[in-house]
Order: structure tokens, then C-alpha cells, then sequence
């Protein structure tokens, strides 16, 4: 949540934090990770988007509603979002830290974020089901409370620049293949 909330401007590492309460709270962390940083210590700041596992996590409460023929976009489903398969996830901070010249912030996210309304399509390809039944923001809030915003509803539009740059290949780019490989 350090970008914030942020439409469809692409965001990589580089990109000035946003303003609302997880950013803050995110800036926080990173400055109290990098007070450690030295000669002899690297610090590389792990800025995670939505890691897709059928097991747990965000994507793992999405299948229910989507196998029940009851699955869609949250909200108006305009928002980007930044995810990456649970083994991409793996591999990237593995690379992170092998690699001696990665440090300060690093996005781990696909290099594909895509709207809410996208990524609600391709999950129910990936189950053989419709993804037409939005889920109203206001009905989010009711049941999340004030995290239902930044959590569901803000748009953050996530580029890896840095992996790419750094030469790391990922294993699951594009989210139709890698739902197909998580629900397989």
C-alpha cells in the first residue's frame, strides 16, 4: 500500500509514496529498515502486490463466491491491480537476495497488473464461470470496515522496473496462464 491510491499511473520503484494511512505506515517500515543498512549490510525493501495461492490469501477467498456462479469486480472494477503468482514470489525475493546489486526498494509484482473487472474475467475463465455480479464498494465497507478501500477498492498500477532491469525472468508473466496453473 505505499503507492496509495493512484489510478492508472504505472508505478515502479521509483515512484513517489502516496499519502493515506498504509502508505505512511509503509514509509515508516522502510525507514526503520534502512537505518540498518551499512558497509556491511544490504537492505532491499520487499513491496509485495496481491500474491495469488488457491490455498490462502486474497485469491483464495475470491474462489468461493466465483465457483457459487456469484463472482465479479469489486466496486466499478476500474482499479489496477498488481499481483504475482506465489512462485514468482519466491523466485524474485530468492533473487533479491543473491543478487548484490539489488537493494532498496523492489517491487514484487508481475509485470502485468491489470483492472479488477480483468482480473475478475480471467478468474472465471480459469473456473469455467461468469464474472458479471460486482461487488458494490459500499457493500466492501460495510463488511471491511475503512479497510476496505485500500485494500480492494484503490488502484495501484505496479511495474517491477527493477527485477526487469535486473534481469529477472519471470516464470508466470500473464495471469491467465498463471491462473491456469494455480487451479490446475
Amino acid at each position: 500500500g505505499i503507492y496509495g491510491d493512484r489510478g492508472g499511473e504505472t508505478l515502479t520503484e521509483s515512484s513517489r509514496p502516496g499519502g493515506d494511512f498504509l502508505a505512511e505506515l509503509a514509509r515508516e517500515w522502510e525507514r526503520e529498515a534502512l537505518a540498518v543498512q551499512g558497509d556491511r549490510t544490504r537492505v532491499v525493501l520487499l513491496r509485495t502486490g496481491i500474491v495469488l495461492d488457491p490455498r490462502e490469501g486474497a485469491l483464495a477467498k475470491m474462489l468461493a463466491p466465483f465457483r457459487l456462479y456469484a463472482g465479479g469486480p469489486f466496486g466499478a472494477g476500474r482499479q489496477f491491480m498488481s499481483w504475482i503468482h506465489r512462485d514468482d514470489w519466491v523466485s524474485l525475493a530468492r533473487w533479491a537476495v543473491e543478487t548484490p546489486g539489488a537493494r532498496g526498494p523492489l517491487n514484487l509484482t508481475a509485470p502485468g497488473p491489470v483492472t479488477n473487472t480483468h482480473f475478475a474475467r480471467a478468474l472465471g475463465r480459469a473456473l469455467g464461470r461468469p464474472a458479471v455480479l460486482p461487488t458494490p464498494g459500499f457493500a466492501l465497507t460495510l463488511a471491511l470496515g475503512e479497510m476496505a478501500a485500500p485494500l480492494l477498492l484503490y488502484s495501484q498500477r505496479v511495474v517491477p522496473a527493477r527485477a526487469l532491469e535486473g534481469g529477472f525472468r519471470f516464470a508466470h508473466p500473464d495471469l491467465d496462464e498463471a491462473l491456469a496453473d494455480l487451479l490446475s
